[in-house]
């Protein structure tokens, strides 16, 4: 019977430790994945997504103004999300931004070519 008890409050201290470590993880800040998804914000407007991408960037940035109202109510776990998909966001206006950018230096080189083209034909015809 005393091992019984024994074995009982035991499992009852494992099981106590696990919930705090469970509970503990989520009370703690989520500083570190609001300041990586801040600077992913920040790199894709310094990359032309405000340009390129507005609607991507309007919905980054207010993600984490939200994400950042959740960390002053101490709400850990929803600020990590906002501050995830604001990243994600941002890191899909800054690819726009990128391949709008390529494509507008495609299209240059593609017109640069046609004029030396027109121009050595009209070079070669006199």
């Amino acid at each position: 019977m005393m091992n019984n008890v024994k074995i009982g409050l035991m499992t009852l201290c494992s099981l106590a430790v696990v919930l705090a470590v469970g509970c503990t993880s989520m009370k703690t800040p989520a500083t570190a994945d609001v300041a990586v998804s801040k600077a992913a914000v920040d790199n894709a407007a310094g990359a032309g997504g405000t340009e390129f991408a507005p609607m991507e960037m309007t919905s980054a940035r207010e993600k984490m103004a939200l994400a950042n109202q959740a960390m002053t109510k101490k709400d850990y776990k929803l600020a990590i999300d906002l501050a995830n998909q604001a990243q994600a966001d941002a890191k899909l206006a800054q690819s726009k931004a990128n391949s709008a950018k390529a494509q507008a230096a495609a299209d240059a080189l593609q017109d640069d070519i046609r004029v030396m083209r027109e121009e050595l034909n009209r070079a070669n015809q006199q």
